[in-house]
């Protein structure tokens, strides 16, 4: 099992190569829960991006010249392929990275032209990538660097923990993503023997929560692949056999957060403290406002904020989601008579009531309305709820039947 001294000397070896992430309070979030204050860890500003170089790079310096001369490889379809592949360019070390086949092109592009690896695309998903980075490895004799269940990587998320005390010594609740474990396991053992008192929650996505499955079984659990999640980060079938003894010993609780619950964290992120976070980085902020975490009732709460790397078409598709949740966008299908002039009379009543047109779409043949009738669907930028209801009751007053799609 990882100790504190192990994670004292990643502490020293990283020193001069990973700067300490900001670790600022949150005005907007410590008024809006119930914690006495809520600081955010940002290691979404890490060089790639993600918490993940830091267990990476304690790796890579603990192997022998031997072993950096053979090379290593590592299996992954984003933070840990970047991280890997970036300080083992630093240090002059071969990398391998083996992504599924499905992994978006800038995480493909990054890894291996801006971070120098060489980039092998096999399988369908990570675990079809993973036999293969085993098959290679054996093949080639390269090192293998496990995303989360090696001890030299576990030591290395460590370090976060200790940054983390030394900014806020007071605090008193740290919410951390869990994937495999292996930041948690780190980050939990540098708290928990530092200052024993502290609490420590987990945070998983519910649609593949291994870890939380695990601890109420009392064993390691392996759960079916997860289908689609905005959070695929920490999207792990089975944890780590090193990290889940860890986590029963040092993790006070494991809760989960669903699929809309983190979108809306993520965007409240971008809205509010200007972060841009992926999923897997946003689950913690999750269960804070979702109540998922009484422990941190009155108490000062740090939230882990493991990365930012996510797909700007993602991020496209959670803005319009929330603003159509919070009323900022709507879709209207309005039923008219189908004569010249109704179109420019409906636009121009929309107009006078300050909302802005976004699309537009003029239907006869297609739609459900009666000879003589038009449908046209019209989506608009509105200021909320009320106006809303504003709208649809003065088109309305016009004589046009109004349905909120």
């Amino acid at each position: 099992m990882v100790t504190l001294q192990d994670i004292l000397a990643a502490r020293e070896r990283l020193r001069d190569a990973i700067r300490p992430t900001p670790c600022p309070a949150s005005d907007y979030f410590t008024e809006r829960t119930e914690c006495a204050a809520v600081y955010f860890k940002l290691e979404n500003l890490q060089r790639t991006g993600a918490f993940k170089e830091r267990g990476a790079l304690n790796k890579l310096l603990t192997l022998t010249p031997e072993e950096r001369k053979r090379g290593v490889i590592a299996a992954s379809a984003g933070n840990h392929a970047q991280g890997v592949a970036y300080h083992a360019r630093r240090l002059g070390v071969k990398a391998t990275i083996v992504m599924p086949e499905r992994t978006p092109l800038i995480k493909v592009s990054r890894t291996r032209d801006e971070y120098g690896a060489r980039v092998v695309l096999k399988g369908s998903n990570y675990d079809e990538a993973y036999a293969e980075a085993l098959r290679i490895q054996q093949e080639e004799g390269l090192v293998f660097v496990h995303p989360f269940n090696d001890a030299h990587v576990i030591a290395g998320q460590g370090t976060l923990g200790l940054e983390l005390l030394e900014q806020w010594p007071d605090v008193e609740v740290v919410l951390v993503p869990i994937g495999g474990g292996g930041l948690i396991s780190g980050v939990a053992c540098a708290l928990k023997e530092s200052k024993p008192g502290i609490i420590i929650v987990g945070v998983q996505t519910s649609t593949i929560d291994s870890m939380k499955a695990s601890i109420e079984a009392g064993k390691l659990v392996e759960l079916p692949a997860a289908g689609t999640t905005i959070a695929d980060g920490i999207a792990v079938k089975k944890v780590g056999e090193l990290t889940f003894p860890m986590v029963r010993k040092y993790v006070d609780a494991v809760v989960s957060v669903d699929e809309e619950e983190i979108a809306a964290a993520i965007l409240t992120l971008l809205e509010q403290e200007k972060s841009v976070v992926e999923g897997a980085g946003a689950v913690g902020v999750a269960a804070v406002l979702n109540g998922r975490v009484p422990q941190a009732k009155g108490k000062r709460t740090a939230i882990v904020l493991s990365g930012g790397n996510i797909d700007m078409n993602v991020i496209s598709r959670i803005i319009e989601r929330g603003l159509v949740k919070a009323g900022r966008l709507v879709q209207l299908e309005v039923r008219l008579p189908d004569r010249p002039g109704m179109l420019a009379r409906l636009t121009s009543r929309i107009a006078d009531l300050r909302a802005n047109v976004v699309d537009l779409h003029h239907e006869r043949a297609f739609s459900k309305a009666g000879l003589g009738e038009a449908m046209v669907e019209v989506t608009l930028e509105t200021t909320g709820p009320a106006h809303i209801r504003e709208l649809e009751q003065a088109l309305e007053e016009l004589g046009w039947q109004v349905a909120r799609k």
